[in-house]
């Protein structure tokens, strides 16, 4: 595809998050919190993929996202892909993994847990990444992580 064909405008310098599930496309959005940056940002969703039927993408001048970001991001939409841009061009890309411990990213569902009782950082494990089944280090609550809320 060349320039003039793409859906969405190139940026300079700054990370592409491609192959974000269509419906997850503003979740995303928010849980980064794009709407606090100063740099320009482009968010388009409901673009054609081969893989996702329809498929979101928001491209973010001159911001690269931290660890911790990228591992809330990956609660919400595992297996996005992020592209790092420099001088126009890609100079790493990656596809986003869930990883083995979330630590205050999620909260724990049972009412009874030391982490809803107590100002203390949750802990989950990934018993299942391809499930989506975390559990709490804490009280050993095994939850489905689509079904869970952010901290």
């Amino acid at each position: 595809m060349n320039i003039k064909e793409r859906l969405v405008a190139a940026i300079e310098n700054g990370t592409v998050i491609d192959h974000i599930p269509a419906e997850k496309t503003y979740q995303v959005a928010s849980l980064l919190k794009l709407h606090e940056l100063t740099e320009p940002i482009t968010i388009g969703s409901n673009y054609p993929s081969g893989k996702l039927g329809k498929k979101g993408i928001i491209k973010v001048s001159d911001k690269f996202f931290t660890e911790e970001e990228i591992s809330r991001l990956s609660v919400v939409a595992p297996n996005v892909v992020l592209s790092i841009i420099r001088n126009y061009e890609v100079t790493e890309k990656k596809t986003v993994e869930t990883p083995d411990k979330l630590k205050g990213i999620i909260r724990c569902n049972n009412p009874k847990c030391i982490t809803n009782n107590e100002p203390m950082s949750t802990i989950f494990r990934v018993v299942n990444k391809e499930l989506g089944t975390v559990r709490c280090h804490y009280c050993d609550k095994e939850q489905d992580i689509k079904t869970v809320d952010l901290v």
